[in-house]
């Protein structure tokens, strides 16, 4: 408490690093363009029962409709105003899953584009999820209000007013990334403006932030407006919170701007850690999983209490933003089991885990041209609810990767081995590894094209264990592949190179 009283005489307790998720849920799943009505029952009936921290969640703001191409996804990224209304849900719905949520202990943290508005091209009228009337052309947004004095035109020193030059720090941050309309976020009123949406917010019961394209923002812009926030709500949170911020900077090296550049604000987005582990699966470049002994600060990532981790997003997925043709995604479903199965296994980062909708993908000289496509949707543009099929995956093109047995089961995983040091290492020299979290947790993999059968010391106390990966523990029984560890805490490891899933995991609560 000394410390903490000391720092906050110097105006800071580090708390913006704290992700505020209950105790024992170490983890948040991202349901990327759910509706609000889906994920408040989503929150009751299985992330709150399978120890899911929190929810990240589409921008709640009104933003343009985009007719051409049909309502894409990232129609979600030009705003029109900060009203509460979009394709996910108007305001009566968004405080609806926030109170439902938080009261089963699910937090949720808001995807919030305040880095620009709209593109240049939106043109003016009312074609917004509000109907809000803007004109993106003269720069007048009068919902928040905005107006010409509100943007960053005449600081952009690039040609064409779009950033033109990522080595060129004042153009990535004053100019207009892909057209949009750039804030002048060094403006108090502007500050005022985006403070009192995410204050508005706050107020409602969200637990955090994800800014949106940081990187386009100076660090002390930034950090102005996080000193305008509110504590969170005493409702759900300890008196004193502070919202949890994790930065979308993607920083791969090579630029001049780096995601420490904005530590003093919050946690950043470890862009390389999706790239360079769908690059050690996928066995691209030379590259093994034994070389993952010194995962994490040892390959040039962030500090792990600064990282938001992820093997995938909704930019990425689809071949925006960072990483390239190494990430993996569902639809390299046998490999990014085993991505998102170590992720979860390994103490490095906080983690975020994708959940996706399908779209019709269409490669077209190596490039998809379907990559725009929104969420699956009726024929008037509304989006489609979440199915729940019997066997508990979901209908309606939504893929809910959170669902899939392997992965809810590492999220428990996670749970259960939290604050155990990352123990007894072993590899073959080539793809089998293996690696402890203590005396409380133990994962197997074999990315090799060969059989694996292995004796590794578990660290785990002497018993017979369910694997959660092939099955689970149901009553006292397990419907997967059964592990004896002896007294000496040493185990047999047997996992073909074709399984389903070549991989292992056991833990104290998977103990038969």
């Amino acid at each position: 408490m000394g410390i903490c009283f000391l720092l906050l005489i110097v105006g800071v307790c580090w708390a913006q690093y704290d992700p505020n998720t209950q105790a024992g849920r170490t983890s948040i799943v991202h349901l990327f363009e759910w509706r609000w009505v889906d994920i408040a029952l989503e929150c009751e009936r299985y992330l709150a029962p399978n120890g899911f921290g929190g929810v990240q969640i589409s921008p709640p703001n009104e933003n343009v409709i985009v007719t051409d191409p049909w309502q894409p996804w990232w129609e979600r990224y030009q705003p029109i105003s900060y009203k509460l209304c979009s394709r996910s849900g108007n305001e009566t719905e968004f405080r609806d899953m926030v109170t439902r949520c938080n009261n089963v202990g699910v937090h949720i943290y808001v995807d919030a584009v305040i880095n620009h508005m709209c593109g240049t091209n939106a043109g003016a009228g009312d074609h917004a999820t509000c109907g809000s009337y803007f004109n993106a052309k003269t720069e007048d947004f009068p919902a928040v209000p905005y107006s010409g004095w509100d943007f960053n035109d005449g600081k952009c020193k690039s040609r064409s007013g779009d950033i033109e030059n990522y080595h060129d720090i004042s153009q990535v941050r004053d100019c207009r990334l892909v057209s949009l309309l750039d804030l002048a976020l060094e403006k108090d009123y502007v500050r005022s403006k985006v403070a009192e949406y995410m204050n508005y917010l706050i107020d409602i019961g969200v637990a955090g932030f994800r800014i949106d394209a940081a990187k386009h923002m100076w660090p002390g812009d930034v950090k102005a407006i996080l000193e305008k926030l509110k504590d969170l709500n005493t409702k759900w949170f300890s008196a004193g919170a502070k919202p949890f911020i994790y930065q979308e900077v993607i920083d791969l090296g090579g630029e001049p701007i780096k995601g420490s550049d904005y530590f003093g604000n919050g946690r950043v987005t470890e862009f390389k850690y999706g790239a360079k582990l769908g690059t050690v699966i996928r066995k691209w470049n030379g590259e093994k999983m034994a070389y993952l002994k010194n995962w994490g600060e040892g390959w040039g990532f962030v500090p792990s209490d600064r990282a938001l981790v992820f093997v995938d997003n909704h930019d990425n997925q689809r071949g925006h933003g960072a990483g390239g043709a190494s990430i993996l995604t569902f639809w390299d479903s046998r490999l990014y089991k085993m991505a998102v199965g170590f992720m979860l296994a390994h103490p490095y980062g906080f983690t975020r885990v994708m959940s996706s909708f399908r779209w019709p993908r269409s490669f077209v000289n190596g490039r998809d041209v379907n990559d725009w496509v929104g969420p699956p949707s009726n024929s008037d543009g509304s989006t489609k609810p979440v199915a729940i099929n019997a066997d508990t995956t979901c209908g309606n093109d939504w893929v809910c990767e959170h669902r899939w047995r392997q992965i809810k089961n590492m999220v428990i995983f996670r749970n259960v081995v939290d604050g155990q040091p990352f123990s007894n290492w072993w590899d073959n020299g080539s793809n089998q590894v293996a690696f402890g979290r203590g005396n409380k947790g133990f994962v197997v993999f074999n990315n090799d094209d060969w059989n694996m059968n292995v004796n590794v010391q578990t660290g785990l106390p002497a018993g017979t264990y369910c694997d959660v990966i092939s099955g689970q523990k149901e009553d006292d029984r397990c419907t997967g592949k059964e592990v004896h560890v002896s007294g000496d805490g040493m185990a047999n490891f047997q996992i073909s190179n074709n399984a389903e899933d070549p991989f292992v995991a056991i833990h104290v609560n998977a103990k038969l």
